[in-house]
């Protein structure tokens, strides 16, 4: 059966691609197809793995090639055929992605395993792959809403699964097609944050459709019963009610603020049981394993410059290494976690350098969203800042989520913070190229 799975992968891609390559080009409703995949098998990952290791417990666990990869090097070679019409470049920020993989693969020399390593080493690079192909997709401010539309769908199709697992099959925290709750309530604060963004401040969208897509994320959400999730969650809603009325005031805004009020209102009626049931049993040790693994993570960071080697915590929390030796354990075959935020975890593995450039990277990223958000301030492309006001309140959401777990290593995670990254540039590179075209007239 493993050989045959082989067989297939190979197949698509000595014969799937060139084929859907010819057929994209030909007909753009194909090409349009691509597009959807690239967002759909973000949230529905289908892998094949080589040299697979499940029971190793890190963060990578193998040479992984999933579907979503296929579609980009498909869409890349759709690309390169049109780079004298729209040449490519290299997305905005590459420099601090080159570094953060830089610093990442010095950290190897500390490795105890390698292969471990190169795991998510390959892992980083099918994300490079990704976020340039988004970034060079998108030529317009038109493209992006094909994209949001693209996230209506995907979102109907997560709240389906959700709702079988919860009231088909008893699933007490639902997940969805993710491998954790907590990489579902990521996604689709995201998700949410362009639903109830675009909603406010389009006047012509679809009263029903966006707050039924936007209702659907808060409810996955609450399904999650995630804690963290529900707060930030509702301050990525805060953010983005404050900067659209602040934008531009209108009686249609109170009206959808109103409408969401009360809607919002019923759902917290139907699920408040199950929501204070998950309050009175979560875990108290919840807080102290934190703290315990937290502080193993420091001891690596402090103990190699260049970190204990990429995607090799899971490895080193345990002995015969002293970093988790203040952890105690029911016995010696006990293994030890992962360090539930991503910040220390990168400085474990790759050290503090490298914890400096991922921050900075991120940083860079918001601000500038933020300078995205004050370009389109006036103009004709004043209409499209409601994507800027998303992205303001849903990554915070997420760079405060990082903070308490380490779902960005997760693949469905950075995927999409790759994508959203790809659509901060790509409106960067649109305003540039207005500017300059409005300046030579």
């Amino acid at each position: 059966m493993t050989e045959f799975k082989y067989i297939i992968f190979f197949i698509v891609i000595f014969l799937g691609i060139p084929i859907a390559f010819m057929l994209a080009k030909r007909f753009p409703k194909v090409e349009k197809l691509l597009w959807f995949l690239l967002l759909f098998f973000t949230a529905s990952t289908e892998d094949i793995n080589f040299f697979s290791m499940e029971l190793y417990r890190g963060t990578s666990k193998g040479f992984e090639i999933g579907l979503v990869d296929i579609t980009a090097m498909i869409m890349l070679l759709v690309l390169f055929s049109r780079r004298e019409k729209y040449p490519l470049s290299l997305p905005l920020g590459s420099s601090l992605y080159f570094m953060y993989f830089t610093f990442s693969c010095i950290s190897i020399i500390n490795s105890d395993i390698y292969i471990y390593s190169f795991f998510e080493l390959w892992k980083m690079l099918r994300m490079y792959l990704y976020f340039f192909v988004i970034y060079n997709l998108i030529r317009s401010f038109k493209d992006i809403e094909e994209f949001l539309k693209y996230m209506c769908f995907i979102v109907f199709f997560i709240t389906v699964l959700v709702l079988k697992q919860k009231y088909f099959e008893g699933m007490f925290q639902a997940r969805g097609p993710f491998p954790h709750q907590n990489s579902l309530v990521m996604y689709l604060i995201v998700y949410g944050s362009f639903f109830l963004s675009y909603l406010l401040n389009v006047k012509k969208s679809n009263l029903f459709l966006w707050t039924l897509a936007f209702g659907s994320c808060a409810i996955n959400i609450l399904s999650t019963l995630s804690r963290a999730g529900m707060v930030l969650f509702s301050l990525s809603i805060f953010i983005i009610f404050i900067l659209s009325y602040a934008h531009k005031f209108s009686w249609r805004k109170v009206g959808v603020a109103g409408l969401l009020m009360i809607l919002g209102t019923g759902v917290l009626f139907k699920a408040s049981d199950t929501i204070m049931e998950r309050i009175r049993t979560a875990p108290k040790e919840s807080v102290s394993v934190r703290l315990i693994l937290a502080k193993a993570a420091q001891n690596m960071a402090n103990d190699k410059i260049f970190g204990i080697g990429l995607n090799n915590f899971a490895l080193k929390i345990n002995p015969p290494y002293t970093y988790g030796n203040h952890i105690k354990r029911i016995d010696d075959e006990e293994k030890g976690g992962l360090v539930e935020t991503v910040y220390l975890m990168i400085a474990a593995e790759t050290g503090w350098v490298n914890l400096a450039v991922f921050s900075f990277m991120l940083v860079f990223f918001y601000f500038k969203n933020l300078n995205n958000y004050m370009k389109l301030k006036r103009g004709k492309w004043r209409k499209y800042r409601y994507i800027c006001i998303a992205l303001i309140g849903a990554l915070l959401s997420i760079y405060l989520q990082s903070s308490l777990e380490w779902v960005l290593k997760q693949t469905n995670n950075f995927y999409q913070l790759m994508f959203i990254f790809a659509v901060i540039g790509a409106i960067s590179r649109i305003i540039k190229e207005r500017i300059s075209s409005e300046n030579s007239k």
